[in-house]
């Protein structure tokens, strides 16, 4: 299949499960006065449950999907690591901890936005911290190491305060946000994540040469013409962005970032510069999948996303890894 047949494809499959992430629900509502409420209003009650319910929960997931595939399949470019994923510079790790901070002080209580806000928090001190850390010409093993540290930091401090927290009901919240989920999302979370989502997006968007010419090595990237540290600042920067908001609104939801470039990656070639806008299109797909398929199987309980994800992720990962040691890696 052609490069363009691929995408195509794709963003045929995340539109169908778009609609299907509309039109399912414990609510008994038909297509056609699903489309009513949707489109026309008609009907106040299935009109509340279409753009206030099931519209942003659809948004979220084609949003989170695609920021966690794109960090993960430029994180891979950039680092010439096909384990590499989103958390491993440390933004998701530094967002919950934020989160957590919020839930734990009564701050998410008082106000409406400030779980998500102090999560974005997070995640800037994450990109902020491993800048430092890597300094201005830090190579990608520094970014590693620094990501690695900041992440156990950040998941210590978690621990942290989730063991010593007073208050057994803030303590499940803490645990249940860290499992990730799109339920009970609104369009303010929707318009809280867009602009990060569109900034993160458009400092990736011309990455992809200087991924590619990567590809050759630092050296002959330089030699190409590549400003290596340019292209890391706007990559952390850039994920960041994408990961740190995707946290921010939906919690802990993992291995989308290493499954969908891995799904995508003989299919384009290889190319960081076609691999990271299929890799989006790919997360949105799982993510998608994913949500529509925890209220199929437990209608009545609230499975969490995160947790789907990882159920099917981890075999994937170990996949890989077995992979990995048969062709010497």
């Amino acid at each position: 299949m052609s490069y363009g047949g691929l995408m195509a494809a794709l963003a045929a499959l995340v539109a169908a499960l778009f609609c299907a992430s509309l039109l399912i629900g414990p609510g008994a509502i038909g297509l056609a006065d699903s489309l009513d409420a949707l489109l026309r209003g008609r009907g106040e009650a299935v009109t509340l449950v279409m753009r206030e319910i099931r519209l942003p929960r659809a948004l979220l997931g084609v949003m989170v999907g695609a920021a966690l595939g794109a960090s993960g399949a430029a994180l891979q470019g950039f680092l010439r690591n096909p384990l590499a994923e989103p958390g491993l510079i440390g933004v998701s790790a530094m967002a919950s901890l934020g989160a957590v901070i919020s839930l734990q002080t009564g701050l998410a209580a008082a106000f409406a936005l400030a779980l998500p806000l102090a999560a974005l928090a997070g995640a800037l001190a994450a990109a902020l911290l491993i800048l430092v850390m890597a300094g201005p010409r830090g190579a990608a093993l520094t970014l590693i190491l620094g990501g690695v540290a900041i992440s156990a930091l950040g998941g210590a401090a978690s621990a942290l305060v989730l063991s010593l927290s007073p208050n057994p009901f803030a303590a499940a919240e803490i645990v249940f946000w860290t499992m990730g989920s799109l339920a009970d999302r609104s369009m303010v979370h929707v318009g809280l994540m867009a602009p990060f989502f569109l900034i993160g997006l458009a400092l990736l968007a011309p990455l992809g040469r200087g991924l590619d010419a990567l590809t050759l090595g630092e050296d002959a990237a330089e030699a190409m013409g590549v400003s290596l540290r340019r292209l890391r600042l706007t990559l952390v920067a850039a994920t960041a962005a994408l990961v740190g908001s995707a946290t921010a609104v939906a919690g802990g939801i993992g291995f989308v970032g290493l499954a969908a470039p891995h799904l995508l990656r003989r299919a384009v070639g290889g190319a960081p510069s076609r691999l990271i806008p299929a890799a989006a299109l790919g997360g949105a797909v799982l993510v998608l999948a994913a949500d529509v398929a925890v209220r199929v199987i437990a209608p009545d309980r609230d499975l969490k996303l995160g947790v789907m994800t990882a159920l099917v992720g981890a075999p994937f990962f170990l996949h890989l890894i077995a992979r990995a040691r048969r062709e010497g890696l």
